[in-house]
């Protein structure tokens, strides 16, 4: 019994499987969130731009390497290797750090703004961008947390 679990512990998941695994099936989630950052900032101008073009980078940047991950796991380029599982660490690792600078970057933009124009669309758009934001770090930082430890175990 202690075999099969230490075998199943070292492989990481291809094809359909990567719905059914802890860390992974995180991904569309991830990529929802991230889709959902990324539209909610492209469709605000506030100013200064500075916080928004940073959010902005990291939704998009976060959004099409999570999407490329995604296709590498799902076609099983990874070939079950541990350096996949250690790059799944570090990337997730650098999403979260990511996606807290820039959430908290957009917050404090969001708070400013709001007491110039608290009822207008632009502000409860962003304010929505906010709390996807933090969602969408929560889910990278559950995802790292979990790649963690399969990396531990790999």
């Amino acid at each position: 019994m202690a075999a099969a679990t230490a075998q199943h512990a070292r492989n990481l998941p291809s094809g359909a499987g990567i719905f059914m695994t802890a860390p992974d099936i995180l991904y569309l989630p991830e990529l929802l969130f991230g889709a959902l950052v990324w539209i909610l900032v492209a469709v605000t101008h506030v100013e200064p731009a500075n916080p928004q073009g940073w959010v902005m980078f990291v939704s998009v940047f976060c959004f099409v390497m999570t999407f490329l991950w995604f296709v590498i796991f799902a076609c099983g380029g990874h070939r079950n290797s541990g350096s996949w599982a250690a790059a799944d660490f570090v990337y997730h690792a650098l999403a979260v750090i990511f996606y807290l600078s820039s959430s908290v970057s957009l917050a404090s933009t969001t708070i400013a703004f709001g007491i110039l124009a608290p009822s207008s669309v632009t502000y409860k758009a962003d304010i929505a961008a906010v709390v996807f934001s933090y969602v969408a770090m929560l889910l990278y930082f559950i995802h790292f947390i979990l790649s963690a430890i399969r990396w531990k175990d790999f």
